[in-house]
C-alpha cells in the first residue's frame, strides 16, 4: 500500500472518530458545561505534552494571543451548544442540522475575505433551509436541540474563517493549545461567577471519566494533530468530501452504540439527505472552480 491510500484510510478513521465524538457526548451522563470544562482542560494538558515532546516553540505575539483567546472562547461555545443539542434531542439531529455550518461559512466568508457572493452558495442555502423546515415540522420535540445545533454550526463557522487566517502564520499544535486553553479558562471563570463548582460537579463516574478523556485525547488532541499531517499528502478535494462524511458515519454510529432513541420519522431522513448532499455538491463544485484556476495560471 503506498503513502496515498494509507493517508487516505486514516483520513477516513479520523472522520470515523469525529463522527464517535457525538456518540460520547450522548453516553456521557453530566451535563453540556462541565463536559466541555473537562474535554478542554485534558485536551490541553494532551497538546501541551506534544509540543514538549517536539520541542515546538510557544513565541506569538500579544496580538495574536488576543485574537487566539477570543477563538477559543468561540469554540467553547460551539462545543457547549452542540453537546447541550446532544442532551435535549440525539444524535441524528444534532449532526444533520450541524451539517449546515458549510452554508454559515458561504454566507459569511465573502465579508471576511472581501469577495463576492456565488450564486450557487444562495442556491444551495434556499436548498439547506427546506432541508431544515423538513426537519422541523416532523420532529417538533426536539426544536430546543435544532436551535442549539444551528447556533453551534454557526459558531463553528466563525471560528473556522477567523483559523483559516491565523494557520498561515502560525503551526497547528500552537493555535490550538492557546485556543483550547482559553476556551477552558473562559469555561471555568463562568462556572466560577455562576456559582458552579460545587461538591456535585467533580463527582464524576469513573465511566464518564473514560469516555472525556477519550473525548479529551483522542477525538480532539490526536484527531486535530492527525488530520493537519494527511493534508501533507492528500488533495484538499479528498480532504474536503472525506470529513463531510462525518454526520453520515455519526447517525450510523448512534444507531450501532445508542439504538431505539436514534430512531427518528422517515421524513427526517429526507431532510438530513438534503441538507448533505447539499452540502457536498457544494464542496465538488467550490474544488472544481479551484482547479480550473489552477489549470489556467
Amino acid at each position: 500500500m503506498n503513502a496515498k491510500s494509507k493517508n487516505y484510510l486514516h483520513l477516513h478513521f479520523i472522520v470515523f472518530i469525529w463522527g464517535f465524538t457525538a456518540v460520547l457526548g450522548k453516553l456521557v451522563s453530566i451535563d453540556a458545561l462541565p463536559l466541555v470544562f473537562y474535554r478542554m482542560g485534558l485536551a490541553v494538558m494532551c497538546i501541551a505534552l506534544f509540543i514538549a515532546f517536539k520541542k515546538i516553540s510557544l513565541k506569538v505575539s500579544l496580538k495574536k494571543i488576543i485574537t487566539m483567546a477570543i477563538i477559543g472562547a468561540v469554540i467553547a461555545l460551539h462545543w457547549i451548544t452542540f453537546f447541550k443539542a446532544i442532551k435535549v434531542s440525539n444524535v441524528s439531529i444534532a449532526l444533520a442540522t450541524l451539517a449546515t455550518g458549510a452554508f454559515f461559512t458561504a454566507l459569511i466568508e465573502p465579508f471576511i475575505y472581501k469577495r463576492k457572493m456565488i450564486w450557487y452558495e444562495i442556491a444551495f442555502g434556499i436548498i439547506v433551509m427546506i432541508g431544515l423546515y423538513i426537519i422541523f415540522n416532523v420532529e417538533t420535540k426536539y426544536i430546543q436541540g435544532i436551535v442549539l445545533a444551528l447556533i453551534s454550526a454557526f459558531l463553528a463557522s466563525v471560528f473556522t474563517l477567523a483559523n483559516g487566517k491565523l494557520i498561515a502564520v502560525e503551526k497547528p499544535s500552537v493555535i490550538s493549545f492557546y485556543e483550547l486553553l482559553f476556551g477552558f479558562l473562559f469555561v471555568a471563570i463562568y462556572i466560577g461567577i455562576s456559582g458552579g463548582f460545587t461538591y456535585d460537579f467533580f463527582q464524576v463516574s469513573v465511566n464518564d471519566w473514560l469516555f472525556i478523556f477519550i473525548l479529551a485525547s483522542i477525538c480532539t488532541a490526536y484527531a486535530f494533530i492527525a488530520s493537519v499531517k494527511v493534508m501533507k499528502f492528500l488533495s484538499p478535494y479528498t480532504v474536503m468530501l472525506t470529513i463531510n462524511l462525518e454526520p453520515v458515519y455519526g447517525i450510523i454510529l448512534a444507531f450501532i452504540f445508542i439504538g431505539e432513541s436514534e430512531k427518528m420519522n422517515p421524513l427526517f431522513y429526507i431532510g438530513a439527505l438534503i441538507i448533505l448532499s447539499t452540502v457536498l455538491s457544494n464542496g465538488v463544485l467550490k474544488n472544481k472552480g479551484k482547479l480550473k484556476k489552477l489549470s489556467r495560471t
